[in-house]
C-alpha cells in the first residue's frame, strides 16, 4: 500500500517530476531523458496502469484520494497529497482534474517488431502538434488501426497534452519510431504494405477508388497540419489518396482527416 504524504512546500524535491509542466521545451527534453511521462486525470491514470506502465508517484488533491483508493492500495510508490493551490505552484497551471501520476516509460518496440503482425498501420511525418498526435492516436485506437510509425521528428505521444487529448489511447496502440526518413519506409514496403499517402492533391485518387479495406496490408501516411506530407514522402509512396471535399473546402485538419481515412482503411464505406 502506498504511503500518503502531505506536502506543503512547492520546492520539495520529492515533487520534481511534476515541476514546470507548462514549459513545453523543457519537458520535451527532460521526460524522455529521465524515462518518465505524466498521466493526468483519473481515467488516464487508470488506463496507464492497466497498460502496464509502472507508477513512480502520484500527486493528488485530497478529494481524489478516495476516488483513487483502489489504485493507492496496490501502489508501492509514494502518493503526495497537496492543496490545489500548491499543485498549481508546482506544475505551473491549475490542475483541473486534481490528479497527476508520474509513470515510468517502457522501451519502445522496433518498427520491424510491429510490422510482423500488423495489417493496418499509420505512418506520421513531422506531426509536431501534441493535440494532433493525441487525436490521431484516439482515432487509431477507436477505429481499429494496428500500429503507428513515427518519423524521427514527430512529437512525443507520451507528452502530457498528447496523452490527455487521446484519453489514454496512446497506451492502446503500439508505436515505434522509424530510424531514418523517408528511407525507413522501405522496410514498411518490404514487409508487404501498400504505402498510401493522404493528400488533398487533385492528382490523388479518392479513398473509395483506392479501396484500402480490400488490400492485404496498408500503411496510411499522414503529414503535419498545414504543410501535409513532404515532396520526398509523396515520392516514396506507392499511391496518393484523398478525401473528396465539398462546398469549396480544400481539406480537413489532420486529426479529422485521419479519422475519416482510418474508417476507410479498416472497414470501408457501406454500399447501397
Amino acid at each position: 500500500m502506498a504511503e500518503l504524504i502531505t506536502v506543503e512546500d512547492p520546492d520539495d524535491p520529492r515533487l520534481r517530476d511534476y515541476t514546470g509542466l507548462t514549459d513545453v521545451e523543457l519537458r520535451r527534453r527532460r521526460e524522455p531523458a529521465e524515462g518518465l511521462f505524466i498521466a493526468e486525470g483519473e481515467k488516464v491514470i487508470r488506463r496507464a496502469r492497466d497498460a502496464g506502465y509502472a507508477m513512480r508517484s502520484m500527486l493528488l488533491s485530497s478529494k481524489w484520494v478516495d476516488a483513487l483508493r483502489d489504485v493507492i492500495d496496490e501502489l508501492p510508490a509514494p502518493v503526495y497529497v497537496v492543496t490545489p493551490e500548491l499543485a498549481e505552484r508546482v506544475t505551473g497551471y491549475h490542475v483541473h482534474r486534481g490528479a497527476l501520476a508520474s509513470m515510468q516509460r517502457a522501451p519502445l518496440p522496433t518498427a520491424d517488431d510491429l510490422l510482423t503482425t500488423a495489417r493496418r498501420v499509420v505512418v506520421m511525418e513531422s506531426v509536431n502538434d501534441h493535440t494532433n498526435i493525441g487525436a490521431i492516436f484516439r482515432s487509431a485506437a477507436a477505429l481499429g488501426m494496428d500500429a503507428v510509425l513515427l518519423s524521427p521528428d514527430c512529437a512525443d505521444p507520451l507528452y502530457r497534452r498528447s496523452v490527455k487529448v487521446s484519453m489514454g489511447a496512446v497506451f492502446s496502440v503500439p508505436y515505434a519510431r522509424l530510424e531514418s526518413w523517408p528511407n525507413g519506409l522501405e522496410a514498411v514496403r518490404a514487409a508487404g504494405f501498400d504505402l498510401l499517402a493522404l493528400t488533398p492533391d487533385a492528382q490523388a485518387v479518392t479513398l473509395d477508388a483506392a479501396a484500402p479495406h480490400r488490400r492485404e496490408r496498408v500503411a496510411l501516411m499522414l503529414g503535419a497540419e498545414g504543410d501535409g506530407l513532404s515532396a520526398r514522402a509523396l515520392r516514396a509512396a506507392d499511391e496518393w489518396v484523398r478525401i473528396p471535399m465539398a462546398h469549396g473546402v480544400d481539406s480537413l485538419n489532420v486529426g479529422a482527416a485521419a479519422a475519416v481515412a482510418f474508417y476507410a482503411v479498416v472497414t470501408g464505406r457501406p454500399t447501397a
